[in-house]
């Protein structure tokens, strides 16, 4: 089944891709930052909506979209090409673990597999999005270690405990979390999702800031500002 989004400068069609759009891509796309030249690496694409996000919001940088899946990889050239970026966006159908070009990056944004143990989902695709079979935790801070170039930062977004676990084996990859955005639904709920940056110089505190969504049944006017350069309704 495909699905179409609507943003306010490009369009993605999910084409049945195993991670359609969702408010951690939205979020992670608007918070993560890049300089006017970036390079930019973006670790499993799915349907490209970081890429697309990167490209709007920095115009002189360019971005490499990269996933092990053939469909994610049709999709988000797809979507690409429809956008009005497409001549700085460049998908490659790579798993990043094998990947063996020397390239490095200045920024590299995820939206990490998550689920360690438990069901998968029956769907082969979705599976594959969200579990970390093919992209573990170690692996992925290798690939970023490797990847970054020097001053570059990794941005990810993951649920609230993987988030602390990365964050803690990351020391081991030198990778130091330097920034983290705890988000909650709503102000009465827990923090279950957390951006969270790395870079390569450890910094002497970690700057943590708090994001809810919604509070009395509307967004909040954090939640707007971040978002409201993509959402229609925004």
């Amino acid at each position: 089944m495909n699905k179409r989004f609507q943003f306010k400068q490009f369009t993605i069609e999910d084409k049945g891709c195993g991670m359609p759009v969702s408010t951690d891509g939205v979020m992670l796309g608007a918070w993560a930052q890049a300089n006017e030249h970036s390079s930019i690496l973006d670790i499993g694409t799915g349907t490209g909506l970081l890429a697309l996000m990167m490209a709007q919001r920095f115009p002189l940088s360019n971005i490499t979209a990269m996933d092990i899946d053939a469909h994610a990889v049709q999709t988000a050239r797809f979507n690409a090409e429809q956008s009005a970026w497409v001549d700085r966006i460049k998908v490659l159908h790579q798993d990043v673990t094998t990947w063996k070009s020397s390239t490095t990056f200045d920024v590299i944004i995820c939206n990490p597999p998550y689920f360690n143990s438990g069901l998968q989902a029956d769907d082969t695709r979705r599976a594959t999005a969200r579990h970390t079979d093919t992209l573990s935790h170690d692996g992925l801070l290798k690939v970023i270690a490797s990847r970054l170039s020097r001053n570059g930062i990794a941005y990810l977004i993951l649920p609230s405990y993987e988030a602390d676990q990365l964050i803690t084996k990351s020391l081991q990859y030198s990778l130091f979390c330097h920034q983290v955005l705890n988000v909650k639904t709503t102000p009465t709920k827990s923090v279950n999702r957390k951006l969270i940056a790395f870079s390569t110089t450890q910094k002497s505190e970690i700057e943590e800031k708090t994001l809810i969504i919604q509070s009395d049944n509307l967004y909040t006017n954090e939640f707007v500002a971040l978002t409201k350069d993509f959402y229609l309704k925004m």
